[in-house]
Parts: structure tokens; sequence; C-alpha cells
């Protein structure tokens, strides 16, 4: 779990020994079973996670209690309410585990304590949050443009893995489809 941490992290920067295991001080590992949540709604947002297993789902529910997929994340990704986590204000979102998950996690406040003594990990999750605005930019501009098939196809060839690990309703709720309309796609 620990290599596999810094080998995440050498993708964008270099660390000595020494540096990774001053990371790696600030990190706590959690299990969390299928269905329980890493964050609820209302509540206000410690944590960030690094999955080192499991897969986990990010969503709202709406008025009408109508569950909206905001994102999934697998092995190797971060995630959290990022705008409970940075301004540390209620969350509006949930994020539940959708298999048996393995996290290692950061509190807010030795995030803050380790990018302030350490600027390379400022420069890890800033280069971290510019690959998450283009994610997120690339996802709402395929929500305005691309028809639903043009989303499945994009979402299977990215992510193949994902329509073997999560259940077509959840996929056709990321996509903003129906059940049904995700059934005839696949065919």
């Amino acid at each position: 779990m620990k290599h596999l941490l810094r080998q995440h992290i050498e993708e964008i920067i270099d660390l000595t020994d020494e540096e990774f295991d001053f990371v790696l001080s600030h990190f706590e590992p959690v299990n969390k079973r299928k269905h329980q949540y890493i964050v609820q709604e209302g509540e206000v947002v410690k944590k960030e996670y690094w999955i080192t297993k499991g897969c986990v789902k990010s969503y709202f529910l709406n008025d009408d209690g109508k569950e909206h997929i905001l994102r999934f994340a697998m092995e190797h990704w971060w995630i959290t309410d990022y705008e409970s986590f940075v301004k540390q204000i209620p969350s509006k979102i949930y994020i539940d585990c959708l298999e048996d998950c393995e996290f290692l996690y950061i509190s807010f406040e030795n995030r803050d304590k380790l990018t302030a003594e350490m600027h390379k990990m400022e420069r890890f999750w800033a280069k971290k949050s510019k690959f998450g605005r283009i994610a997120l930019q690339k996802r709402i501009l395929s929500l305005l443009k691309n028809s639903a098939k043009e989303r499945y196809d994009l979402l299977l060839e990215q992510y193949p893995q994902l329509f073997q690990r999560v259940p077509k309703k959840l996929i056709a709720s990321y996509l903003g489809v129906s059940r049904e309309t995700l059934s005839r796609l696949g065919s």
C-alpha cells in the first residue's frame, strides 16, 4: 500500500526515502465495507482519501430523493467533497463504497501542515488539482455536447473496468440516461 502511494506521488514529483517517510507520517489507513459512507451530506469533511483498493461513488440527492452520480473513483484515485474539505463547510454530497475498500487518508490539518512544510507536496496537489479540473471540464462538455451513445462509448473506452464493478443503474445515472436506455446503448 505504501509503495503504491510513493509510486503515485513520484509520477509528479521525486522524493527521497526520508521525504517519503515524512509524507507518509501524515497519512492514516482506514478500511470501509461495501455501502459504508466516507462522506455524508451535512457533515464538514475533514479527510481526503486515496483509494488503495475498491470503488466508490460520489453523488447527491435531489429534492425528490433521486440519486445523481457525480463520479466514480477506483484504485489510485483521490476523493472527497472538495468544496467541504477546502472551505470547511457542510457537505452537499455523499460518497459511499461500492465494494469493500481500503484507503489512506490525510486530514485537513495534516494536509495544510504538510504543504506548508514541504513545498514539493504543495506542487503535487496543485498538479493533481489541475488534472481534476481538466477531468471535470471534459465531463461537463461531454454531458452538454455528446449524445448518450457517445458518452457511453467514451466511458467504456476510458474505464472499461467500471462496467464490471458498478451496477448498470449507477452507470445509467452517471451518464444521465435511464436504465432502459443504457441497455439499448450497450447492445
